[in-house]
């Protein structure tokens, strides 16, 4: 059993989580953000707290890596990276938009060759997506998108897919293929993170603490100099 502590701070929401063997512990969550200087170290502190009192020992900490707000990112990160540094823990990082995947997964009924695409906002029609199928194995690697009414047509045509996360609203009137199916209030949130950062955990896929650097939006820049997009911090 790997006691794991979870931050999530990569949109408006901050969040986190101690979990255990598949069972979210503590955890705390402020929906009504951007407020993550102000909330994550309040919510640490108590997580922190409830693990003294009971004698828990941390193995891991584990955080959100993008991709998302370079402000919410940067505080989330180096709030992870102190703590492995204080107390000699090894760092996860998972993947935004796999975290987006966990409560559809765990909480809708979906065909077997359904397809899932969580979306992260960004300006005017643009988004940041990637595409998995059930197992999570990756159909599309993440990507900058300019939504049209062509968006994601070759996985369409063959697959029920499945739209979320705080980029998928503004899509519903562009994607209108009888195949889209849309969900909403579907956050990146640190109680999601356990069923991957349990996985990372052991597999031993730890980072280096020193040099982790997490998806943040210059990357996404780099990759696409002709549309610039910029997420919302």
């Amino acid at each position: 059993m790997s006691y794991i502590l979870n931050i999530e701070t990569s949109t408006d929401a901050c969040s986190v989580a101690l979990s255990n063997a598949g069972e979210v512990v503590f955890k705390k969550e402020d929906l009504h953000g951007p407020s993550h200087s102000v909330s994550l170290g309040v919510f640490v502190d108590e997580a922190l707290t409830y693990a003294e009192r009971r004698d828990i020992r941390l193995d891991a900490v584990a955080v959100s890596s993008g991709p998302g707000s370079y402000t919410g990112l940067r505080i989330g990160v180096s709030m992870a990276k102190g703590i492995c540094y204080g107390k000699s823990l090894p760092l996860i990082a998972i993947p935004t938009l796999q975290v987006l995947c966990v409560p559809v997964l765990l909480r809708e009924e979906l065909p077997d060759d359904a397809l899932l695409c969580p979306m992260i906002d960004a300006r005017r029609m643009e988004v940041y997506a990637a595409i998995y199928d059930r197992g999570l194995h990756t159909i599309r690697d993440i990507s900058a998108d300019i939504i049209d009414e062509h968006s994601y047509e070759e996985h369409l045509e063959q697959h029920p897919v499945y739209f979320f996360g705080n980029g998928a609203c503004k899509c519903k009137d562009k994607i209108t293929h009888p195949n889209a199916h849309f969900l909403m209030d579907i956050r990146p949130l640190a109680s999601w993170m356990f069923p991957l950062a349990e996985k990372a955990m052991a597999h031993n896929d730890h980072k280096d603490v020193a040099y982790f650097e997490p998806y943040y939006l210059k990357e996404f820049v780099a990759s696409k100099p002709k549309n610039p997009l910029a997420i919302n911090n």
